[in-house]
């Protein structure tokens, strides 16, 4: 029983500071890929920026340009960034 002790522990730590987290992550992702839709500005694991066009299951079809369109795999979008904000070019804040 004394020699298993330390396994328990050190599995707990692993499961606390490693898997649980990052099983949270992966949830919050997918949460967010399932909610992707029209007129959203998505940024792909490649680094382009665009807003979606169109949402299928599997996947998006994002305008990247002023009429340059791109097909996407739906599970390769990294962040969903909400419609674009005006930006504040006066420099005031």
């Amino acid at each position: 029983m004394v020699q298993i002790l330390p396994l328990v522990v050190i599995f707990a730590i692993f499961w606390f500071l490693l898997i649980r987290p990052q099983q949270q992550r992966m949830k919050k992702h997918r949460k967010m890929l399932a909610e992707i839709k029209r007129g959203d500005v998505v940024v792909t694991n490649g680094g382009l920026v665009g807003k979606v066009t169109k949402a299928t299951e599997d996947e998006l079809t994002l305008e990247i340009g002023k009429g340059v369109k791109v097909k996407a795999v739906r599970s390769m979008m990294a962040d969903v960034r909400t419609r674009l904000e005006p930006a504040n070019d006066t420099g005031k804040t």
